[in-house]
């Protein structure tokens, strides 16, 4: 991934370097459960539990001629550690290394995941209280519909935001799994025994069954769920895109002292962080089919998913890492004009009532579909005339001879579209 969309506590994850710490790590822990069996002498495994300073571009020119990757890795190890290091990879096939320390780094980009789906609720949290009972236009179509609030549009992001950690956590825990099986799974030179003392010693859970590699719906179900929490991004942002379009200009985007909107047009601020953060979210979402597309793989095992993971697996999470982080800042500076909202609620002339009004009648009798044509044909007029629905609904003698004063201006109270307000707001924030 670029550096202008990562963040170093996830990008310093997917060096390199990193990935044969890693590498190591799962190798060290290997020798350790072979130690307790008695396989390997105690001065052997100090030996091989020395720290090691890894020289990437050593390891490099080694698997320049090598064509391999763990064997440069592992002829590495052997000039750095000397005579004990014939004891390191025993039984092992290159898979149970890289799947296994794949596993640990993925949990790792999880839990920074995490973190960052918990900081992005925690302002989500603050927003809804903040701007519970601010009155706003909902709309279906994008055109005006009933009146909702700007608490109740947030709790909804919030509710989903919610069920995205939710599947992202049980993701991680489905992606816990090391493989030590050696190269078709069936424990021909190590053991059920070792493999899992070092799942063990490694924070993992040992794979009930493997063939050569971890199977990779493991990994759909990860890069899923963080394209699903992408979505939810994408949805907030869309609607804050809307939102601040000149026409509507209910809310503003942060812009700081000295930003500049565009080259051309000295006047513009334009919504880029959610617009950006939109175009990652789609990354995020097609690498998730290619991780499903590397389910099917011949056999026991071939290396189709290989170049595919190298490239979706830091790319992935460090752009979730990302925009949660971007998303978090917009949503902490983001500006609401509350008499926009007004100027918007009102835009339609009060044409929202109209199925008060709709159920009021019917209330008193009158056939649903005559009551509907009945204020229909108020509604259209209104709409065409710019007079206020209200108004005309008084004004119509039919109605007012099944509705009196007092029920209509009960009808027409905005308050009744915040009665449940506060109970749904505090059913979602109570969610955990």
């Amino acid at each position: 991934m670029i550096e202008r969309y990562s963040r170093p506590e996830m990008a310093d994850l997917w060096t390199l370097e990193n990935r044969y710490r890693y590498w190591f790590k799962v190798e060290q822990a290997v020798c350790r459960a072979w130690n307790e069996q008695g396989v390997i002498p105690d001065e052997d495994l100090k030996n091989i539990m020395q720290d090691v300073d890894f020289d990437v571009d050593k390891i490099l020119e080694i698997e320049a001629v090598t064509r391999h990757d763990i064997i440069a890795f592992l002829t590495y190890l052997e000039q750095k550690i000397g005579p004990s290091a014939r004891f390191i990879h025993l039984g092992c096939t290159s898979s149970d290394i890289v799947d296994t320390a794949m596993a640990l780094q993925m949990v790792e980009a999880g839990k920074v995941i995490m973190d960052g789906f918990d900081l992005v609720l925690d302002t989500l949290r603050k927003f809804i209280r903040e701007h519970q009972g601010l009155i706003c236009m909902g709309r279906s179509h994008g055109v005006h519909g009933e009146p909702v609030t700007y608490g109740f549009k947030f709790a909804g992001f919030y509710a989903e935001f919610m069920r995205d950690k939710k599947r992202f956590a049980d993701a991680i825990e489905d992606i816990r799994t090391g493989k030590l099986s050696g190269a078709m799974g069936t424990y021909t030179v190590i053991t059920p025994a070792v493999e899992a003392r070092a799942c063990e010693l490694l924070g993992l859970k040992a794979d009930i069954i493997s063939t050569q590699i971890v199977q990779r719906d493991r990994y759909a179900h990860y890069f899923t769920a963080l394209a699903i929490a992408a979505g939810t991004v994408e949805r907030i942002c869309v609607e804050l895109r809307h939102l601040q379009r000149t026409e509507v200009h209910e809310v503003e985007e942060g812009f700081a002292k000295g930003q500049k909107g565009s080259s051309a047009m000295p006047h513009k601020r334009n919504p880029i962080s959610a617009e950006n953060m939109c175009g990652l979210a789609r990354v995020i979402r097609s690498n998730s089919l290619a991780s499903m597309e590397n389910q099917a793989l011949w056999h026991e095992r071939d290396i189709s998913h290989s170049s595919v993971e190298r490239i979706i697996t830091p790319d992935s999470t460090i752009l979730m890492d990302y925009v949660l982080h971007r998303l978090n800042r917009l949503l902490e500076g983001l500006r609401i004009l509350p008499e926009n909202v007004e100027r918007n609620l009102w835009a339609s002339y009060g044409l929202f009532f109209s199925q008060r009004v709709l159920t009021a009648l019917i209330e008193k009798d009158m056939p649903r579909q005559q009551a509907y044509v009945v204020v229909q044909k108020r509604a259209m007029e209104s709409w065409e005339t710019h007079k206020s629905f209200p108004d005309l609904i008084r004004a119509d003698e039919e109605i007012r001879a099944h509705l009196s004063d007092a029920e209509l201006d009960a009808i027409f109270d905005i308050r009744h579209y915040t009665r449940y307000e506060s109970e749904i707001i505090d059913r979602v924030l109570a969610e955990k």
